[in-house]
């Protein structure tokens, strides 16, 4: 039996952001690792099957359980499609036998029936069968009466299951071309250390949370989105969970409801990254989706209208 080491987790105030630090963990590589590389796939649909082609294929290469962080909105929804329809046969019992399936952020407080948690969300697309068959699944609870208690949970959980293996992400678009990762979001003084964080939600991520859900087909009511609203918080895993993860699978098929995400996927892939590791920490803080550049295994899936000018 593999006996895990467990890692102290420090609570850390930066500005109105509350980061939960690894302070025993190995420190984490600040380094960048070459040039970023992307494939752009012909629809929505192809997207989603390279993306369960990496899981299956990541599952080929491991024995034993396979720990997967699923990605809420659009970026997923044709790779949760193949995987809902599979799960109805007997097809992928075996790999979904080995899943254990963890949220990566969430807005709080609310309801975890409200129509724009991710929770309801993924059970909408991945269905009974899928999750009646997986080893685990472990969300954010945004229901809660001390919501950096239940981070701090969420992350025991996650180390206790050995770490990530594939962290399926987006890209949230930000002013000037900025970007949020998860929902890292600039300036909030996130860290190589941090594996989670609290936010003080922003008017700017409200609106891209609820159109990205509208546009993928939940069903929102009034009371919904006003409750939506009245979120004081964003619940995030942080630069540490990310950049740990052993694969990262990058998804954008939306950029024509978010047409934002175009200019901050382009500056994702251009920004010149510091030679200085003081002055590239600074780069990233302002620009969240700058920390893929610093993960050594990545495989981002495009549409042809990401890259459009």
């Amino acid at each position: 039996m593999q006996v895990l080491e467990q890692k102290t987790i420090n609570r850390r105030q930066q500005g109105s952001n509350v980061w939960l630090e690894q302070a025993s963990a190995a420190p984490l590589s600040l380094a960048p690792v070459g040039e970023f590389r992307f494939n752009v796939q012909e629809n929505e649909k192809a997207v989603g099957r390279a993306m369960f082609d990496e899981l299956a294929r990541y599952a080929d290469e491991k024995m034993g359980d396979i720990v997967i962080v699923l990605l809420g909105g659009r970026g997923a929804q044709a790779m949760y499609g193949i995987i809902a329809e599979l799960a109805k046969t007997d097809e992928i019992d075996g790999l979904l036998s080995r899943l254990h399936v963890i949220t990566q952020d969430a807005l709080a407080p609310m309801r975890m029936e409200n129509g724009l948690s991710f929770v309801r969300d993924f059970e909408r697309l991945l269905g009974d069968a899928f999750f009646q068959k997986i080893k685990s699944f472990t969300p954010m609870r945004t229901d809660v009466p001390d919501l950096q208690d239940e981070l701090r949970r969420h992350v025991e959980k996650l180390e206790s299951l050995g770490g990530i293996d594939i962290f399926f992400l987006g890209l949230g678009p930000e002013a000037g071309g900025a970007s949020h990762l998860a929902y890292i979001k600039p300036g909030s003084g996130a860290t190589v250390a941090d594996i989670a964080g609290m936010i003080p939600v922003y008017s700017s991520v409200l609106d891209h949370h609820i159109t990205k859900f509208r546009a993928g087909g939940s069903t929102i009511s009034q009371d919904d989105e006003a409750e939506c609203r009245r979120a004081t918080h964003i619940m995030t895993l942080g630069p540490a969970a990310i950049l740990a993860a052993r694969r990262i699978v990058q998804s954008i098929v939306d950029a024509d409801t978010a047409p934002a995400k175009r200019e901050s996927y382009r500056s994702m892939l251009e920004t010149t990254l510091s030679q200085d590791e003081a002055d590239r920490s600074a780069q990233i803080d302002a620009n969240p989706g700058l920390w893929l550049r610093l993960h050594p295994n990545v495989r981002s899936l495009v549409l042809p209208n990401v890259l459009a000018a």
